[in-house]
């Protein structure tokens, strides 16, 4: 277009923004996002219950689709807004952004939000919100649709209670899949019961009848326990605590519990003001520099560590299940949807509190203390090993050494009967399977986007090729004429990417690398394709997994068979960066659970003139094939 004028600038009014880029406020429109708008709902009524004023909060799934959260609190005011002639309060909170209590700590010293856009996207975002506020002696109701005022605030019947009810219906226009997760909704409510430890919640799914009420006395002493119930621990008694006041000014406070266990990997969950903050912060990295400092300090009071080891963030929390809660007056989140706390100065008032507690609790308890020292010093020295096995990589020249890949994350194991390399796409698959692996004995190597085609690479191309470059390093063996099956590092080589269309062609790509450059490793039977669920199903309270839409049928149907009643719910995995750790372990890389598919070559010719066919440089082939199979895949989606 090449005339640009006035005209073509759009003022979006009122919460048309929102609605039109949902993304911006919710971090987009995936159950993730979905599930955004039940916890900025169910914050505010933690809000009230963390000021003091609300000590019950009931959540209601109903039949239809909606929630229903309802709080005992002071109720939302109703009566009209000074700046604004006309409207109510109950009106301006849910309709114009940057609005609410929470920016006055007169009102609320604490709070789960303060960028004033959270319960106006819940608004938006709905195709009905409807709020009864009880207070002043009365019963109040006003109902919004898509982001706008639908109904007039009305005053209803004489009541003695108080308190606020927000009830909301996600729009199907903005959301791809608009229905609730119960199960999700009731992890909601536990983490934020265990976090305000005077705060009842009780949580209702109408289609099941299932009820289920969380009230934690003990907070995070609780929270703690119920996560490492069946894990072996380090020591008995985890390091507890709380600070009441907190900064100059003593209007924050913080709670923590961090137990040690066997496990290979750790876990760190921190919130501030009930938030869950996923991807950390400077609460956290305060936490982790205290942990270090106090541990390694009286590791070396007590002489308690080897001559040359230094101690790393890496060896103290390694297998560490942490929860901290902090409670500041002026969070600064990254971002509406508020994964990240970025206030400055924080990290040094975590780190000053939990350093001086740390102190006290090992010098109090010096056997115990001790224990977890060795622990962490047995740790160090493995991590020490790996970096030495890492070393000992094969020279490709007399004159020049191979260093191992920065992206690959090894496995202390170097016995190739028990050893795994997991191939992924991306740093978010990375993530999770480097969480989701068991360390001792696999070793995971990201790739970035797709590998390249070396059916169709000339030889300067490949030597060029970072990625390829990266793999071959990884595996150690070397390629073609140079391959030695006694150099490997792996016992198995796993390509594990997305179940889609796309994770599909990855993995051809890889194929075709693996059949040209190291065809012996496929001979040996050291190849194999790793198999993500698509699908999760789930019937009642019981969960499976499904790998395509035809075992998604079967398996529904032998759940529902047992439950004809129980309401089902099918989830589609979008990636392997998208799974839980937990869940990409327990389907797709735990050896007691998951499913491997060998890779073999039946025929020799057969699969060389399919891999030339297909993978080569004449896309006539590759359309001919097309044509051939169009039928069967039409089929195949019929089915």
């Amino acid at each position: 277009m090449s005339d640009y004028s006035a005209s073509h600038i759009e003022v979006l009014e009122g919460l048309e923004g929102i609605r039109k880029r949902p993304g911006m406020y919710i971090g987009g429109t995936d159950s993730r996002a979905l599930h955004h708008l039940a916890a900025e709902v169910l914050d505010n009524a933690m809000d009230e219950a963390v000021a003091g004023f609300a000590d019950r909060i009931h959540l209601t799934l109903h039949e239809d689709g909606s929630l229903g959260i309802r709080d005992n609190g002071r109720g939302v005011p109703v009566d009209e807004h000074p700046r604004y002639p006309g409207k109510s309060a109950l009106e301006v909170v849910f309709t114009m952004l940057h609005s609410g209590g929470k920016f006055n700590n007169a009102v609320y010293a604490t709070s789960a939000g303060l960028h004033g856009v959270g319960v106006c996207a819940v608004t938006a975002l709905s195709v009905w919100t409807e709020v009864q506020v009880e207070r002043d002696g009365f019963r109040h109701q006003q109902r919004f649709e898509r982001g706008k005022v639908a109904a007039p605030l009305t005053q209803g019947d004489a009541t003695r209670r108080k308190g606020t009810q927000v009830r909301f219906l996600p729009d199907p226009e903005i959301f791809p899949n608009p229905r609730f997760t119960f199960s999700r909704l009731l992890e909601m409510c536990r983490s934020r019961a265990y976090l305000n430890r005077g705060v009842e919640i009780r949580a209702r799914e109408e289609s099941s009848g299932t009820e289920e009420t969380f009230h934690f006395p003990n907070g995070l002493k609780d929270y703690i326990r119920a996560i490492t119930e069946k894990k072996e621990l380090v020591i008995p008694e985890p390091f507890e605590g709380s600070a009441e006041r907190l900064g100059d000014d003593g209007k924050g406070r913080m709670e923590w519990a961090v137990a040690w266990t066997l496990d290979d990997d750790g876990d760190v969950r921190s919130y501030c003001n009930t938030v869950p903050t996923h991807n950390g912060g400077v609460h956290e990295a305060g936490l982790r520099s205290a942990l270090l400092k106090g541990v390694r300090e009286f590791a070396e009071t007590r002489n308690l560590l080897p001559k040359g080891l230094t101690l790393t963030g890496e060896d103290v929390l390694g297998g560490a299940i942490v929860v901290l809660s902090l409670f500041i007056p002026d969070p600064q989140f990254a971002g509406q949807t508020k994964d990240k706390l970025n206030n400055a100065g924080v990290a040094r008032l975590v780190e000053s509190t939990l350093k001086d507690n740390m102190d006290h609790w090992l010098h109090r308890q010096p056997e115990v203390a001790s224990k977890l020292v060795e622990e962490v010093v047995e740790r160090a020295q493995e991590r020490l090993r790996r970096k030495k096995a890492a070393n000992r990589v094969k020279r490709k020249t007399p004159t020049s050494r191979l260093t191992l890949p920065g992206k690959l994350t090894d496995c202390i194991s170097s016995d190739l009967s028990d050893t795994e390399l997991f191939i992924v796409e991306g740093d978010s698959a990375g993530g999770s399977a480097k969480q989701a692996r068991d360390r001792h004995t696999q070793a995971v190597l990201p790739l970035r986007g797709k590998i390249l085609n070396v059916e169709q690479a000339n030889s300067e191309k490949f030597e060029k090729n970072a990625e390829v470059q990266s793999l071959v390093t990884a595996i150690g063996a070397g390629i073609g004429k140079h391959y030695d099956g006694d150099d490997l590092r792996y016992g198995k080589i796993i390509i594990m990417t997305d179940a889609d269309v796309d994770g599909a062609h990855i993995a051809s790509l890889l194929l075709t690398f693996f059949f040209r450059f190291m065809p012996q490793l496929i001979a040996d039977g050291r190849l194999y394709l790793a198999q993500p669920p698509l699908y999760k199903v789930t019937v009642g309270t019981e969960s499976r997994y499904a790998l395509d839409d035809l075992e998604r049928e079967r398996v529904e149907a032998e759940m529902t068979k047992r439950k004809p009643k129980a309401k089902v719910e099918i989830s589609r995995f979008k990636g392997l960066g998208e799974m839980p750790p937990m869940q990409l372990r327990e389907t797709t890389m735990s050896v007691s659970s998951r499913r491997l598919l060998k890779v073999v070559v039946d025929d020799d010719k057969l699969t060389e003139s399919a891999f030339s066919r297909l993978m080569g440089k004449r896309p006539a082939e590759r359309f001919a094939f097309i044509q051939e199979k169009a039928r069967f895949a039409q089929d195949t989606l019929d089915i």
